[in-house]
């Protein structure tokens, strides 16, 4: 059986640190790894250096991976293709693919984040983008997983879902090593959701430890943020359990706390006064949070689900609401009881 994984073919489609680190992940278990990389100079940098010193400096990339510019070969006669690329490109990608993909390959998303126009998760995109696709063949990764630990070998765990539970098993196999921990889960939704809009909920994490309103602040945004997701996945149909598990709280602590989370440095830097436009023009790699805001919102209206931590953020990012106001509207909501959720 281990071998019969180790002679899988594989193509990674996305450059970015996570991409990178995945690509890495599976090209260390033995895996030869197409790996599209969208800009051509990165791809011919990595090719000769074995390094993403754009995206992921200071990591030796494995010899197994075979960087290149043309998604076409990457995706072609593989059995397993992984996306892993930002959440605004995930139809543009996905469409590409169409053409390329051998009949009964599965597709893994590793991408986080709610498209702005359709509002669908990366799952749904995928499923209008390519519509041969056997939905029994697609599964999602998330779960609480900086980059660079995990390309350092950093123990840690993460959720696969998908609707088919042989599939989820099967790239569960596929990504697990004694360092990388992978479960299974059938709630693609649940999953999803988690890995999205807890990148809302840490920019206003970070919102808050910019404004130093300390520690107990930030353990009640983590812990109400935690309720808004909920509620939201409940409304979407997902297992409310879920999100008690690596790909909801676990995922959730991770981004609300570590330093080196993208959105909560958004956040704080807000908090600290900075305007998100030039924090935007400064930063090569993408927050999806900022992204993320705008559907959690127009998602919540049209699904009559209360996310006032949620709201927040999306006035702030997008119509100018001081943060200091924003957490004494939140202070001073009406009182009510902490398990009405309904």
């Amino acid at each position: 059986m281990v071998q019969e994984h180790m002679n899988k073919r594989i193509g990674v489609l996305g450059g970015g640190s996570w991409g990178t680190a995945l690509a890495h992940l599976l090209a260390g278990k033995g895996y030869p790894i197409d790996w599209w990389i969208f800009e051509a100079d990165l791809c011919r940098q990595i090719a000769e250096t074995r390094e993403n010193t754009l995206f992921l400096p200071g990591v030796r990339l494995s010899e197994n991976l075979h960087p290149t510019n043309d998604l076409g070969r990457t995706v072609r006669g593989k059995e397993l293709v992984l996306i892993v690329v930002p959440s605004h490109v995930m139809r543009t990608v996905s469409t590409a693919m169409a053409g390329h993909l051998e009949g009964g390959a599965t597709v893994v998303s590793a991408s986080k984040g709610i498209e702005n126009e359709t509002l669908l998760t990366m799952s749904g995109v995928i499923r209008e983008t390519l519509p041969g696709l056997d939905e029994n063949r697609l599964a999602v990764l998330s779960g609480p997983s900086f980059a660079r630990e995990v390309a350092l070998g950093v123990p840690t765990v993460v959720t696969v879902a998908a609707r088919e539970p042989a599939c989820a098993q099967d790239v569960q196999a596929v990504f697990a090593t004694p360092a990388f921990r992978v479960y299974t889960n059938d709630d693609v939704m649940g999953v999803e959701l988690g890995g999205a809009v807890k990148n809302v909920i840490a920019i206003a994490a970070g919102i808050v430890d910019g404004l130093g309103l300390g520690l107990n602040t930030r353990a009640a945004l983590i812990t109400r943020g935690l309720t808004e997701i909920r509620r939201l996945g409940r409304a979407m149909g997902a297992n409310p359990r879920t999100f008690t598990g690596s790909a909801g709280v676990g995922d959730l602590v991770l981004t609300c706390t570590g330093d080196v989370s993208r959105n909560h440095t958004i956040g704080k830097r807000i908090g600290q006064g900075m305007q998100l436009e030039m924090l935007l023009k400064e930063m090569r790699m993408v927050a999806e949070g900022v992204k993320t805001a705008r559907s959690v919102y127009n998602l919540s209206l049209r699904l009559g689900v209360e996310m006032p931590i949620s709201h927040a953020v999306y006035r702030i990012l997008y119509e100018n609401l001081a943060p200091k106001e924003a957490v004494y509207q939140l202070m001073t909501r009406d009182l009510k009881n902490e398990l009405d959720e309904d």
